[in-house]
């Protein structure tokens, strides 16, 4: 791995860089039993820095906050979206506002957290 950050405006000749080997596991995964991997598909969480055909990279061993991007089971269907939590009500929220919240106010209505995002990979190639 290139050591220092990259600019993405003008270039400076005067930057050094050294090469180190880095594993992506080790820069990604810090609970590696609970960190999965989880294609997506759709477009509710562009604004996010989701896009189509993204690789989240989720973890199972953090308690997910008000404000993280989780992964939920929601009547047995799977999506990702913000987690949304205050005056002990839940909701999950598309990053596009154009998608409707996702509300719980029915007993029966089903929501699991299966892990919160901590990074995803994109491929452009």
């Amino acid at each position: 791995m290139v050591q220092g950050t990259i600019r993405a405006g003008f270039p400076s000749p005067a930057d050094d860089f050294a090469v180190k080997r880095q594993d992506l596991n080790d820069l990604l995964i810090t609970h590696p039993a609970a960190t999965f991997f989880w294609r997506v598909r759709g477009t509710s969480m562009l604004q996010a820095g989701i896009c189509d055909g993204d690789l989240l990279v989720v973890n199972r061993a953090l308690s997910p906050v008000h404000g993280d991007i989780v992964v939920a089971e929601v009547d047995h269907d799977f999506t990702v979206k913000y987690l949304w939590r205050r005056n002990g009500r839940v909701k999950l929220r598309a990053a596009d506002p154009t998608f409707p919240d996702i509300l719980f106010e029915r007993d029966e209505q089903l929501l699991v957290i299966v892990g919160v995002v901590t990074a995803t990979i994109k491929k452009f190639r």
